[in-house]
């Protein structure tokens, strides 16, 4: 069974440069890419390109809308669809202008892989943001164990979580030289933190607690003062794994390196609301809890600014859009107290609202 075409891979590897180098997509993204061709390749049995037809696009696509998930078994979600499809069309039409295929198969053809306009709303419909509550992501930490440091570390990282809202590719990056424990913040320098978009910003400790804060003061003081660490060695280092007594890999403690990836930070997450009986909420839901925590304490426009830079947002619009979602539980509340007479409205949040409403009109 062919399990690949030379010519294939060739000019696949010319579109992943271009990819990179002249569209400036990052590694995940062709990745990404890389994984909707490979399921194109096998539908079609590795086919050369060059033999393309429209006709194909839409096969797969059909093929496609009936393929179920490894992880979950059931059929892949019309997000899925519209990504991989999305990936295809745009690496045809690229192949179209390309020597040796323009003669082939015309721009127009790519279009095929296009979903219906139904498919295409519900893939893209916009989802309400969850994120635990204050109560409990602290109920979660206050459960944790801290008798080891492996475990004092996997506590601290989710009170990291809480107090910064850092993403986890970051945390996993950073060094102990980019906490600040005098000022109270975290410098996220892209030069060495895998911050999105390679923003460079800081952020200060939000207020959530000094029982938070005080688990991540005892964590670097246990790594700087305990363990003689410096500042180049990783705030939250991987586990050492040697041969034990019972002459099987065991975790003996901390070694001086970064996780390769965020994949072990949500496994923590995972495992420490699965133990405190909670649902799992992923690292970056914990962005969500502090947008809602913002919209309460916040009572003036340069304070809900401050809050939004905090999070490494440039504008307000983006924490209001991607993060500030009303619940529906807050929603129905809020409805109903509209049946209750009108109040006066405070000038403070006249005023918030009428900065919101300029960086929408500016956004436009």
């Amino acid at each position: 069974m062919t399990t690949h075409n030379a010519n294939n891979e060739r000019i696949k590897r010319s579109y992943f440069a271009y990819l990179k180098e002249a569209k400036r997509h990052s590694e995940p993204t062709v990745d990404a890419v890389a994984k909707a061709l490979a399921r194109f390749e096998s539908d079609t049995k590795h086919r050369d390109f060059k033999s393309f037809h429209f006709q194909q696009a839409v096969a797969f696509k059909h093929r496609l809308a009936e393929q179920k998930s490894q992880q979950t078994g059931v059929k892949l979600s019309k997000a899925t669809l519209h990504a991989t499809l999305a990936h295809l069309r745009m690496f045809f039409l690229w192949l179209a202008g390309q020597p040796g295929y323009k003669s082939r198969f015309q721009y127009s053809d790519a279009d095929y892989f296009n979903l219906s306009e139904k498919d295409v709303r519900v893939a893209t419909a916009t989802r309400e943001q969850v994120g635990p509550t204050l109560e409990q992501a602290k109920h979660v930490i206050g459960l944790m164990p801290s008798g080891t440091a492996i475990e004092r570390r996997d506590r601290a990282l989710i009170a990291f979580t809480l107090l910064t809202g850092a993403r986890d590719s970051a945390i996993a990056s950073m060094k102990l030289k980019h906490i600040d424990l005098v000022t109270g913040c975290v410098n996220q320098d892209a030069r060495e933190v895998k911050t999105k978009f390679s923003k460079t910003f800081t952020t200060y400790f939000f207020p959530v607690g000094d029982e938070i804060h005080q688990i991540v003061v005892g964590w670097v003081a246990l790594l700087r003062e305990e363990l003689l660490w410096g500042n180049d060695d990783p705030l939250f280092p991987t586990t050492r794994i040697e041969v034990g007594a019972s002459r099987h890999f065991e975790a003996v403690g901390l070694q001086r390196a970064h996780w390769s990836s965020a994949a072990r930070i949500r496994t923590i997450f995972r495992d420490a609301f699965t133990s405190a009986g909670l649902p799992y909420f992923n690292p970056h839901s914990f962005r969500n809890t502090l947008v809602r925590l913002g919209q309460e304490v916040c009572k003036t426009p340069e304070e809900f600014k401050a809050w939004s830079q905090n999070l490494g947002h440039e504008k307000v619009l983006t924490t209001f859009l991607s993060y500030g979602q009303v619940e529906s539980p807050r929603q129905g509340q809020i409805i109903r107290a509209l049946a209750a007479p009108p109040v006066a409205v405070p000038p403070d949040m006249t005023e918030l609202a009428r900065a919101l409403v300029r960086e929408m009109r500016v956004a436009v």
